[in-house]
């Protein structure tokens, strides 16, 4: 390199909400698909509205637990707060999986396991998408302030940066390139 040329050291961001996304679906997804089979063994034993509510809790804990250490990236565990906070998507969550199985059984009053688990499924994913927004935006806005602004706007300090080195190039040493001479340029 000529005395034209130097280094400097950027940032790479943090992973932004698409990539947290992933996390979520990946973290509360595997959660979410044992608990439906964790809904369907309890609710042999007693009412499925009491076996989704045990069960929601116990998961909630588990999940909560999961994004604020890998999905959003805290870097600490969840907290008292988190958890609390965490829990009110979670209810709303417990009334749409629940809405969903009452309604199926209103319109097929013996469902099979199979279809009770693609609706229970089905509504826990949608449920689990307004999850992600509240997490995201409220619980673990973390840095970001409690507008939601994206890393874009508001770089995410929850883990530590790594460098890459970036050159500066002057034009006149790209025309004396070989490269570029070897071109034809």
């Amino acid at each position: 390199m000529s005395s034209n040329t130097s280094t400097e050291t950027a940032s790479v961001a943090a992973p932004g909400a698409f990539v947290s996304f992933v996390r979520f679906v990946v973290c509360g997804g595997g959660v979410g698909v044992l608990s439906s089979g964790a809904v369907v063994l309890l609710a042999g034993v007693m009412p499925w509205g009491v076996a989704n509510a045990v069960i929601t809790v116990v998961s909630t804990v588990l999940c909560t637990e999961l994004h604020a250490l890998f999905t959003f990236g805290t870097g600490k565990r969840a907290g008292w707060r988190r958890h609390w906070q965490s829990a009110g998507s979670a209810a709303a969550a417990y009334v749409v999986t629940s809405l969903a199985v009452l309604v199926l059984h209103l319109v097929q009053s013996s469902p099979g396991v199979l279809t009770e688990q693609i609706v229970y499924l089905g509504a826990s994913g949608l449920a689990g998408v307004g999850r992600f927004l509240v997490l995201r935006l409220f619980v673990f806005a973390g840095d970001r302030g409690r507008t939601g602004l994206s890393e874009v706007s508001r770089p995410r300090r929850a883990r530590p940066m790594t460098p890459v080195t970036v050159a500066r190039v002057s034009p006149t040493q790209v025309s004396r390139s070989r490269l570029v001479l070897a071109a034809g340029v």
